[in-house]
């Protein structure tokens, strides 16, 4: 009976480190000691890329939203099966995929069984924003890898044609604020988007049989050029017609100027009495603004639901589980 006391306290003691180890929360030195040179090896991996193809960054930056937004920051989209994430329409256009496993083979070579495949992403995200000029911020680390991917909740991922309302819905469901919407929406001003994205704002915008009354006229004109209303939904075309390759603030002139490519963009600025016009001009006046507010939007996105210390596991190939 003496010794009750004792190991009850040390059975509470484990029981606590067990919750605490699956309950950690991530941390920008979390690979100090194990993969020091986890970024340096990541930023190589993706310059090289960048050589032979120079629209790798956009398409990176977009797997990382695209896995985020399914049930957290847990690389299930990237797992390669016939039903998965990757086989649902939202996820049919992304691309990238294969510089991610040339990262993860990267980092196990030289890091074995330490780096995971979301933490990959969220990294890659961010170091294809810095190279692309854009802000450069301190990514928070930990996250493991799930176990499977998460098909049902594939509706998480905007379409682009959605009304302010349903993506502001969308938004503040994962607590987003206005802020955060309209900055992480600027994402698009580098990259690229399929013709099937927007041509009924082009043709037959709400079922009206014309285009959408709030686009720019002397946009609409090479758009259709680009989009023919019998042509290939899966052409691509520059988001931001300034500057398609840099990350800057362009894009919000861009929506100043009615020249936002998709419906969810464009409405941001274009809703009457809506609050995240205000946010379009500050951020179109000043690309300091931007930056700053989309860092912390990303550093709040890359911290939905992720998967840390015991839970899910450590792949060793990002296309399957273990």
């Amino acid at each position: 009976m003496a010794s009750f006391p004792k190991i009850t306290a040390l059975f509470l003691l484990a029981i606590a480190m067990m919750l605490g180890a699956s309950n950690a929360q991530l941390s920008a030195t979390f690979y100090a000691k194990t993969c020091p040179n986890v970024s340096s090896i990541v930023r190589s991996v993706l310059q090289t890329a960048h050589g032979n193809d120079v629209w790798i960054y956009p398409k990176l930056i977009r797997l990382h939203f695209h896995d985020c937004f399914v049930n957290g920051c847990d690389a299930s989209l990237l797992l390669n099966g016939t039903n998965t994430e990757k086989t649902e329409a939202p996820n049919l256009s992304t691309d990238g995929y294969g510089v991610i496993d040339d990262v993860k083979t990267a980092l196990e070579k030289a890091c074995p069984r330490v780096v995971s495949c979301a933490d990959i992403l969220a990294l890659a995200a961010q170091l294809s924003v810095s190279l692309s000029k854009g802000p450069t911020w301190t990514v928070p680390l930990g996250r493991r890898d799930s176990t499977a991917p998460h098909k049902e909740k594939i509706g998480n991922i905007p379409s682009g044609h959605e009304s302010l309302a349903s993506i502001k819905s969308l938004f503040t469901s994962f607590g987003f604020d206005s802020t955060d919407l309209v900055a992480l929406s600027g994402v698009h001003t580098f990259g690229r988007a399929q013709c099937a994205a927007f041509t009924d704002r082009l043709y037959n915008f709400n079922n009206t049989g014309k285009p959408d009354p709030i686009l720019n006229a002397t946009y609409l004109t090479p758009l259709k050029s680009q989009c023919p209303q019998n042509g290939d939904p899966t052409n691509l075309i520059n988001i931001d017609v300034q500057t398609a390759f840099d990350f800057d603030n362009k894009y919000f002139l861009n929506l100043q100027q009615r020249r936002g490519l998709l419906q969810t963009d464009q409405e941001l600025f274009s809703t009457p009495g809506a609050d995240t016009i205000a946010l379009v001009n500050k951020f179109a006046s000043s690309q300091s603004d931007f930056f700053s507010s989309f860092s912390a939007a990303m550093i709040k996105m890359g911290n939905l639901n992720p998967l840390t210390g015991t839970n899910g596991e450590i792949r060793l190939d990002c296309k399957k589980i273990n």
